[in-house]
């Protein structure tokens, strides 16, 4: 179970997904209305994530109190707000936020984005792909299209890749061996048109295959 730190202005947001996680069996360790006096509070809570909710505040200025502050750094951190668009969300990942999503994304894929980020994924909506991946970059080919499926073994090494498991411990779950393992991997890149593990993974999430 990941550990959630929310900050929100609105004691009603806060609220609002203070239940929406609980009921999706993700732990609220604390919450702020600002990042500005989060102090001690936030060392205290030791989350996994930090949330932002900018909802109803300007964009730009709340992402450059979350870089001044340095907090991105530190901690994940996954930022939904209204107005979010292709080239802001591409903005805050090349800063260090996890994530930057549309205010209006639903509670399935808000938990999914917060356990990617945990996991130490970057996450990007899909309406923002086009216009946040360079156009002809091997990432936007391969969103495009899939010109060989991934087999049912090689969807479960992928699972357990974005799980973040070692070549070692895949082999165990799956008794297989670890050079199979890494043949399986191979594939899996090749298919996907990766050139990491990570990036396998994140392009596993954003064509659904993988379960989050």
């Amino acid at each position: 179970m990941i550990r959630v730190f929310i900050v929100a202005a609105s004691p009603l947001a806060r609220a609002g997904l203070e239940n929406l996680l609980a009921a999706r069996e993700v732990e609220v360790v604390g919450s702020n209305a600002t990042i500005d006096t989060l102090g001690d509070v936030l060392a205290d809570a030791a989350p996994d994530v930090v949330l932002i909710d900018s909802s109803g505040e300007p964009l730009e200025p709340m992402m450059g109190s979350i870089l001044a502050s340095g907090l991105a750094a530190d901690i994940s951190v996954v930022l939904i707000g209204d107005g979010m668009t292709g080239a802001a969300s591409a903005d805050a990942l090349h800063a260090g936020i996890r994530a930057a999503l549309p205010g209006d994304i639903s509670p399935d894929q808000l938990v999914a984005a917060l356990q990617a980020a945990a996991s130490g994924l970057l996450v990007l909506h899909p309406s923002h792909a086009n216009e946040a991946l360079p156009a002809g970059s091997a990432s936007t080919r391969a969103l495009d299209e899939l010109a060989e499926s991934l087999t049912r073994r090689e969807l479960e090494v992928l699972q357990m890749l974005a799980a973040g498991l070692s070549n070692k411990e895949i082999a165990a779950k799956l008794n297989i061996s670890e050079h199979t393992v890494k043949f399986h991997v191979a594939s899996i890149l090749g298919k996907l048109g990766a050139t990491s593990r990570t990036e396998a993974v994140s392009l596993g999430i954003r064509r659904g295959l993988v379960l989050l």
